[in-house]
């Protein structure tokens, strides 16, 4: 009997780890991207997402799907969300090309963020243009969204939109990497330690809303925090990331998706004005 007890409880350890680590899976982005388009013309536009296959139904059928409109009217000013505790760190980096955007990958601990007591590791972060989420219906020139994970699965992304002007200094740091994707064929290059503490917030506010990634899988229960504040990029700064892409397409921006009634918060500490 003891030694049925003893298997039951090594089953259900083991259901436990795989539901986890399937959960996990679940919540990444695919690394290739080909499989798919941002052209609707194509087939495999932003409308048959879901159709192309089952694991992907989310981008058809998920009523918490991303990006969204933050829009004025409906988001709810706050201050118990608390600032976002960033404790970033220099890591080993690559560049990838995953088809239709660059990706920064850190191969080591890069550090964190924390949300409600939990801490989010960083993985990667990744550029779209235009931007994907909008201020008041406006669209802007550019998105990075830094991608995190927790030890239980659970994925947390930071979002900060940039606007044609100053160059950004995080972008001009990867430029020669950026540049040598561009001119070869290669689809990855690893550039050394990289901070990801130099990507600039520039303010404390932010909005938060529970999402999905805005690519597929299109899983669900991300939890978004857009920077309020929008930053600047150059236009040859914005050219030189879809340079190296290589996809012979203008954007990579997927359309906005409808709110379904979800809150959305906007953090603002009471203690200071930006």
């Amino acid at each position: 009997m003891r030694y049925s007890n003893r298997v039951s409880k090594f089953a259900l350890i083991f259901l436990v780890l795989a539901v986890s680590i399937a959960a996990s899976a679940r919540a990444q982005e695919v690394d290739d991207e080909r499989e798919f388009s941002y052209d609707e013309k194509s087939g495999i536009g932003p409308s048959r997402w879901g159709e192309i296959r089952p694991e992907w139904k989310d981008c058809n059928s998920g009523e918490m799907q991303s990006p969204i409109d933050l829009l004025n009217e409906r988001v709810r000013i706050v201050s118990h969300l608390g600032k976002l505790r960033r404790s970033y760190k220099p890591a080993n980096a690559t560049l990838i090309n995953r088809g239709h955007d660059m990706m920064l990958r850190w191969t080591n601990d890069a550090g964190n963020i924390q949300i409600n007591g939990t801490l989010f590791h960083l993985r990667q972060c990744h550029w779209h243009s235009p931007s994907e989420h909008t201020l008041d219906g406006r669209k802007f020139d550019m998105e990075v969204h830094l991608v995190h994970q927790s030890d239980d699965g659970r994925t947390a992304v930071i979002g900060i939109m940039y606007k044609i002007g100053r160059p950004d200094s995080f972008i001009s740091l990867l430029k020669p990497g950026f540049k040598a994707l561009g001119e070869t064929e290669d689809i990855e290059k690893a550039i050394g330690m990289v901070d990801p503490g130099l990507i600039k917030f520039g303010s404390r506010k932010y909005y938060r809303y529970i999402g999905s990634l805005t690519v597929p899988p299109c899983t669900q229960n991300i939890i978004w925090s857009i920077v309020r504040k929008v930053r600047t990029v150059t236009k040859e700064q914005v050219q030189l990331i879809r340079e190296a892409v290589h996809d012979s397409l203008e954007v990579n921006a997927r359309p906005i998706q409808p709110t379904n009634g979800r809150s959305m918060e906007l953090y603002r500490p009471n203690d200071i004005k930006n």
